[in-house]
């Protein structure tokens, strides 16, 4: 893609994941179940912080292609390394740790994560925007352009520090409320839960190097390391 569709793009994604993560801020407070939104509002889920998470880079992103079109070569070239980081780090396995972990669980026990309560607050379309669309949005940004990704040592320490954040997160709303963020949760001895948390970090670990592993495919070597 030439500099200037690649900014429509990136232009078009942001205003996207910014209407998304406005509409679920803003959903209807009337008959809102008792068990959701307590403690944390919204920001204690994965799936709003991933809205934000998205909406960031692709700003970020559009300001790199900005700088690009206008010449600020020395500009564009650290914008671009900061995009390069939160696509590789975060964006690419968060996303499509949401997608995979979200459907997974939902067909096995809705229930578990997205009680049927919750269809009378979040429309439909809202729930596909935030649970599905987002792993489509970022293998299209795979194809898009390439990515230079960090030392894996950098990006695996990296992404295991926002892992650990939210881990925390979560235990501390829990610690506060005596209530999970999510009921599957509740399912687990602190043993079990350690080991739930323990795989779901091996898995986004995977997303990782599997976006790592589509860069170099699509795009070749050359592209890695800062």
């Amino acid at each position: 893609m030439g500099i200037s569709t690649v900014a429509m793009y990136h232009c078009l994604a942001f205003v996207w994941y910014f209407f998304v993560a406005y509409s679920i801020t803003h959903v209807s407070t009337e008959e809102r179940p008792s068990e959701v939104f307590l403690y944390g509002g919204q920001w204690k889920y994965l799936t709003v912080l991933n809205l934000v998470l998205q909406a960031v880079f692709y700003g970020v992103s559009f300001l790199a292609d900005v700088l690009r079109l206008i010449k600020k070569l020395r500009c564009a070239k650290c914008v671009i390394s900061s995009r390069d980081l939160l696509f590789s780090v975060l964006a690419f396995p968060v996303s499509t740790f949401v997608c995979i972990s979200f459907w997974t669980l939902y067909t096995y026990n809705r229930e578990l994560v997205y009680p049927k309560s919750l269809d009378g607050v979040i429309p439909l379309w809202l729930n596909h925007a935030m649970h599905t669309a987002v792993l489509p949005f970022a293998v299209l940004e795979v194809l898009a352009i390439p990515h230079r990704y960090p030392a894996k040592k950098k990006g695996l320490i990296l992404l295991g520090f926002v892992a650990f954040l939210y881990i925390s997160w979560v235990l501390w709303i829990y610690s506060v409320t005596g209530e999970w963020v999510y009921p599957l949760f509740a399912l687990f001895n602190p043993a079990g839960l350690a080991a739930f948390f323990a795989g779901s970090l091996a898995a986004i670990v995977s997303f990782y190097n599997f976006g790592e592993f589509l860069n170099r495919m699509i795009w070749g070597q050359s592209q890695f390391c800062f």
